[in-house]
Order: C-alpha cells, then structure tokens, then sequence
C-alpha cells in the first residue's frame, strides 16, 4: 500500500508566527498530538508536537545542568535550549528539519522512518506543499479496514484449504506432512511439531487466510531427542471480528 491510500489529507496546521498558545489549543481541540507548520504559500517548513511542551520555563520543566557542563556546553548551545524552552512562537519551538515522504511512498517505507527517528508521524508532500499525513492511526485505520474487507471475501472449503496449504507451505518454519481439513470455513490442524514456538505461528498464519472464521490446532509435541510426544489439547482459536 501507498501512503496517499491511508493518509489523512484534511490536515490540521500552524502559521509559524502563530502563538504557542494557539497550538496547544489546537492541538487539544482537534484531538492531535502533532501540528505541521506550513507558511502562507503552503509550504511545509517545520512540525511543532507534543514533545516541544515537555521542557518550558512556565512549567518549571526546562532542562538544568550543573554550571561546569553549561560551560563546556558553550554560549551558542545554551542560547538554543533557552528559545525552545521560553519561546513564544511557534517558529521558535518548533522542529524545522522534517522527516516527510511523497504520496507514492510504499508503507514499510514509512514504518522504517517512524521507527528509526522515533517519530508519530509524517507529513506527505508533493513538491514542497504538504498535501496530507500519516500518522500510527492511520496505520491502525488501515489494519481494521483491510481485515474487515478480508473478512467479506466469500470462499468454498476447497479454496480456503489451498489458500491455507500454500500459506504453510510458504513458511520454512511449518513442519511437513500437516494435514489440513476445512468446513464452513472452520480449519483443524492436524500433524506434528518439535518446537513449542511454532504451534501459535501456524495458528497465526492460518488467522490470515482469507476466509477462515476458526483456527483449531491438534498438533502434538514430539520431543527430537527422545522421541516423546505431548497429544494435542484440541484448542480452539475463534476470529473475532474477522
């Protein structure tokens, strides 16, 4: 998927001239924890969030070194923590480096930003205009969205059984010889394992089926050094919502 396919494109933004004030009040208005600064042409040139709150003067939250460590700090590194941590506009606070991508960026491209730079969200621009945002709502957006159309797919048996094969298959973790049964879309597991890790994967990756309303497991334990093996439990994994 795309991010112009999950993006939030009625964004809800900030004049860098504007008062802190005003962005907190947005912020807390409209239910956001983010706020993309664009000029009067619509460009995007910063992002002001929650986090440019945490360390100010009124709340008494700024950042206090010792004397020594100021001095090795140096005059121009105190004189940029002093701006974020008293200033009054937003341009002052807010993170002029943003991390965006375009509206063709793929989503696990988007996820690898979020979590490299430790991020909630990211802007999408077209040229230097921001034209929406993609923040980790989206992404649980878009996880209820694609398993509820899943959930909507109508599927024999037979085809729901290939369908769950040729996912196993896939796994080079799935032990061989598994023996899948499948009726009104209810899959029983039958076979067996060596490692107790992979019971709750094959459980895992039979859920994703298209089709599949009910995961039962019977897959026994078999010990490879000895030989002994625990039978199933016969467990049940019902798919809620699904």
């Amino acid at each position: 998927m795309k991010a112009h396919q999950i993006m939030t494109r009625k964004v809800v933004t900030i004049a860098p001239d504007a008062s802190i004030h005003d962005a907190a009040k947005l912020m807390i208005d409209h239910h956001v924890s983010g706020l993309p600064v664009v000029d009067a042409a619509g460009k995007l040139i910063g992002i002001v969030t929650e986090r440019d709150f945490l360390r100010r003067q009124e709340l008494g939250t700024e950042i206090k070194r010792p004397r020594w460590l100021e001095f090795l700090r140096g005059p121009g590194r105190q004189a940029v923590d002093f701006v974020r941590e008293a200033g009054r506009k937003v341009h002052e606070i807010m993170t002029p480096n943003v991390y965006s991508v375009i509206p063709d960026a793929e989503l696990a491209d988007i996820v690898e930003i979020m979590e490299r730079h430790r991020i909630k969200r990211v802007p999408v621009v077209q040229g230097d205009h921001l034209v929406g945002i993609v923040s980790r709502h989206n992404f649980v957006a878009a996880i209820a969205d694609v398993t509820r159309n899943t959930s909507e797919i109508a599927s024999s048996d037979a085809l729901v059984r290939r369908r769950v094969l040729a996912v196993l298959r896939a796994r080079e973790w799935v032990p061989a010889g598994l023996d899948v049964r499948v009726k009104d879309g209810v899959v029983d597991i039958i076979g067996f394992i060596t490692d107790e890790n992979v019971r709750q994967a094959i459980v895992v990756a039979t859920e994703n089926v298209a089709g599949v309303s009910e995961v039962r497991e019977h897959l026994c334990w078999v010990d490879p050094m000895s030989g002994t093996y625990i039978p199933p439990l016969d467990t049940k994994h019902v798919m809620t919502g699904m």
